[in-house]
């Protein structure tokens, strides 16, 4: 199948990998419905960087995933559901454990609620690689045991054990896909690599947390690439969960040592204790087994971790006024 003139609805559509997502299905000629949480100022979060041809492409609903009549609006007649909306910072899901709780697990449950009675083809709902916790074998397959190491990623598992039993117990078409920390253009520096890049870019100080832990980097190209495969794929894999990753791992502190030498800068790391999680909390290695993707929905990562990162920095130069290096950013 393709998405020319499909009706789309991609949730958490002002997000990273959700606004490469709707550009990406926009030049594939789908008819993308982008929902973004409502806030007063009218702000589409990173829809904004869209060509502005394609603004006129789509329609931007407001709402909150807590409210099940804007999902059943947003959801009429629609073929496919991208259900990325979620909050997804583990430091914020520390302090605020109720709101990241009702709106991963309950948000989801109403996103799937109302792709059930709208009889949607297929849902393609976002887990995370959070997940699986620290690895207890690597590379880690979908068989993983799920571990609650962060209020986050028990939302997540809460969110992902309610789709698996709407698929059983009402046949609801839905596939999960977990990506691996996903990087690229657009990413906050809520997230490691802009936090490095942003910093040493203008300051001869870094911030960062812990440099031990492990994670494999997957581009944002990539992710989207994937979302697209296990969206147009056949029915065998309804019901599935389907790990994005590229089956490398990078320490954190190694990684860094990429990104100065790619700015040709050495400035000096400092560890900030509130950029460390509690200790029980971290996740000490991510390193996915890819090869359900593979044989399921032929997907292969084609960027590797250099070429990605050089394009991020690109982008970053481009945009830096929209970052603040000077703050911590949770």
């Amino acid at each position: 199948m393709d998405f020319k003139g499909k009706r789309v609805l991609v949730t958490g559509a002002g997000g990273f990998i959700a606004s490469h997502l709707v550009e990406r299905l926009v030049s594939e000629g789908a008819r993308v419905r982008a929902f973004v949480h409502y806030n007063a100022r009218g702000d589409a979060g990173l829809l904004r960087y869209l060509p502005a041809e394609m603004h006129s492409k789509l329609k931007i609903l407001t709402g909150d995933l807590r409210d099940v009549e804007a999902l059943r609006a947003a959801t009429r007649d629609v073929d496919t559901v991208f259900h990325l909306g979620a909050l997804i910072a583990i430091p914020y899901s520390y302090d605020h454990i109720r709101e990241v709780v009702e709106t991963n697990v309950m948000g989801s449950l109403n996103v799937m609620l109302a792709a059930r009675e709208m009889h949607v083809r297929r849902v393609i709902h976002t887990s995370t690689s959070e997940v699986y916790g620290t690895a207890q074998y690597a590379p880690i397959d979908e068989k993983h045991p799920l571990q609650a190491q962060s209020p986050y990623s028990a939302s997540k598992i809460g969110a992902d054990k309610v789709v698996e039993s709407l698929v059983d117990s009402f046949n609801v078409p839905i596939v999960t896909i977990r990506p691996f920390n996903t990087y690229g253009p657009r990413q906050s520096a809520r997230a490691i690599i802009p936090t490095v890049i942003t910093q040493a870019m203008t300051r001869n100080e870094v911030h960062l947390g812990n440099l031990e832990p492990m994670r494999d980097f997957t581009f944002v190209s990539d992710t989207v690439e994937g979302f697209l495969m296990a969206a147009k794929a056949d029915d065998s894999i309804v019901g599935e969960a389907i790990n994005l990753g590229t089956g490398t791992t990078v320490r954190i502190g190694d990684l860094v040592t990429m990104i100065f030498k790619l700015l040709n800068k050495q400035p000096k790391i400092i560890t900030e204790s509130q950029r460390l999680r509690p200790p029980k909390s971290e996740v000490l290695k991510l390193q996915s087994n890819n090869m359900k993707a593979r044989e399921r929905i032929g997907w292969v990562p084609l960027v590797s971790l250099e070429e990605g990162l050089r394009q991020t920095i690109s982008w970053i130069a481009d945009n830096l006024p929209d970052y603040q290096p000077d703050e911590y950013v949770k």
